[in-house]
């Protein structure tokens, strides 16, 4: 019997020369649409599958390999009683399979595309013949990347056939990109519905009225690279890209420098994070993954000057990121200081050519930088398990926070407030951030009591603190925090509330002659 295989890709890279080889070989080639055209124009002896199966494409094609002298010559394994069965049914077998699937992911990616175009690249008889070819293993070879074509034909010419071995690890590819295409039709349509659970159960809303989480989490990501290291030289690490990552850090373009570690992607999430809160131009400079210097100013230039001013010597070797293009005049004040890595929406030609000067500098551009769209979860591994939560995108208004206090605040009050607020959201717990001028003072971080962070933050500060505004990312528990401030001269406080002891701070904050704001919200980072 002579030897088939059938041959349907949207991907067409290779496709000839591997088809030619396998020609060479003795193979009967089978095949479909433009994969066929593709074949024939290259001259290639190739059978149209409705030759094969004696039955036309219907429903504009959407039916063309369902059928069983295709799937019962993937599907038969090499038994007596299989092959008498295909042969009384005059059904050949085939022994090579190569399928990638219709370019649902390019087709949702386009701008503007429609709901009934991207149903149409849902492909179904790819999969089908994937997995009967992957589950039939022990027989057949199933070939869904075309990086594997030159490897399998090589095989074949000097092998004369695909070792077991080989074709079980083809058919773990198989299944994971039938996982992964799923996957992107399973996350395309929740985005399309608005909400939805994983199983496709009714719509369930929780007593918050957001969704309720799926009885069952399928993630999926794909290896973008190997680390260095993790956390620490002993710790092996990679870092995964989540499917339909566009428009996020995590697809981020690197421009220059040495590769990124484990610890420059934590870093840079949480810069990314920090500068993502403003309109205006703003930069962030991080450090294990607190803002030790956070500006806004009238240029990008002036927000890097001012945010580098707040903390200088924590700033060496950290992490920068900016909401603006990064254009000379930032570029050359850069150049002066060692950083790790710069994040920006983009470089401008001239900065470009000014920071190769160091090399070693990573710049990684987020054109399309974006919110709407991203997945709205924050994942975290413990021993065992995931916890997953909801983003903490946004936060109150300034507009809507509740004055506590007798006195009153200015719209100057409030906009300084406002920017304290919006960067003690991405401090780590206990979280207080001192500001003035659109530009952090001191910060404190971490701590296990609330008011080591305020006199971290005061320290920090200096003279500085005079007139400054302070944020607090949770509640008071008790007034020895704001006494603290008042005795540094802050002017006003904002913080979520909700403490037992409000009364007992707001007392205090009255007695101090302290403004103090409550937003109702908590911004709680553990």
């Amino acid at each position: 019997m002579r030897r088939r295989a059938i041959l349907s890709v949207s991907n067409k890279t290779g496709l000839v020369e591997f088809a030619r080889g396998l020609v060479e070989l003795g193979f009967e080639l089978i095949s479909t649409g433009g994969t066929f055209k593709t074949l024939t124009g290259a001259g290639l002896p190739v059978r149209y599958v409705t030759e094969v199966t004696g039955f036309p494409e219907i429903l504009d094609g959407r039916v063309k390999t369902l059928h069983p002298k295709i799937h019962g010559g993937i599907l038969a394994r090499g038994t007596e009683e299989h092959l008498r069965q295909l042969e009384e049914n005059d059904i050949g077998l085939i022994e090579l399979v190569v399928v990638n699937l219709y370019p649902f992911k390019e087709t949702i990616a386009k701008p503007g595309v429609q709901f009934q175009e991207a149903i149409e690249n849902i492909d179904i008889g790819g999969p089908a013949m994937v997995r009967a070819a992957a589950k039939n293993m022990e027989r057949v070879s199933i070939i869904v990347n075309p990086e594997r074509y030159a490897e399998v034909l090589q095989t074949l010419k000097e092998q004369g056939e695909v070792p077991y071995a080989m074709r079980k690890r083809l058919a773990c590819e198989a299944f994971r990109h039938t996982a992964e295409y799923d996957l992107y039709i399973a996350t395309y349509l929740v985005k399309e519905l608005g909400s939805a659970t994983a199983e496709g159960s009714e719509k369930k809303e929780s007593e918050s009225g957001s969704l309720s989480f799926p009885a069952i989490l399928n993630l999926s990501a794909r290896k973008a690279q190997e680390l260095r290291y993790g956390e620490n030289p002993a710790q092996k690490a990679a870092f995964y890209r989540e499917l339909g990552a566009e428009g996020t850090l995590a697809n981020g373009e690197q421009l220059q420098g040495k590769e990124l570690s484990y610890n420059n992607w934590l870093d840079m999430d949480a810069a990314w994070g920090v500068v993502q809160e403003f309109s205006q131009p703003a930069c962030a400079i991080i450090k294990h993954t607190n803002p030790c210097g956070t500006a806004l100013g009238s240029s990008l230039l002036e927000a890097y000057e001012k945010a580098l001013a707040a903390d200088p010597v924590s700033a060496f070797g950290g992490i920068i990121a900016f909401n603006r293009e990064v254009d000379a005049s930032c570029a050359e004040a850069l150049k002066a200081v060692f950083y790790e890595v710069i994040v920006a929406p983009q470089f401008s030609p001239e900065a470009r050519e000014i920071l190769k000067e160091k090399p070693n500098l990573r710049l990684v551009a987020v054109p399309s930088a974006t919110k709407e769209g991203v997945k709205s979860w924050r994942v975290r591994t413990i021993q065992g398990g995931l916890l997953v939560q909801e983003e903490d995108a946004g936060t109150v208004p300034a507009s809507q926070w509740e004055v506590v206090t007798k006195l009153q605040p200015t719209p100057e009050d409030l906009e300084e407030l406002d920017f304290a607020w919006k960067v003690v959201k991405h401090v780590k717990s206990n979280a207080i951030v001192l500001a003035k001028g659109g530009q952090t003072l001191g910060v404190g971080a971490g701590q296990m009591n609330r008011v080591g962070s305020v006199k971290i933050a005061l320290e920090q500060a200096g003279a500085k603190a005079q007139g400054a505004y302070l944020a607090s990312d949770a509640f008071f528990p008790f007034p020895d925090s704001l006494e603290e401030a008042a005795k540094a001269g802050v002017r006003a406080v904002v913080q979520p509330g909700g403490s037992v002891k409000d009364e007992a701070v707001i007392e205090a904050a009255n007695r101090l002659n302290l403004i103090m704001l409550f937003t109702h919200r908590r911004h709680f980072k553990h």
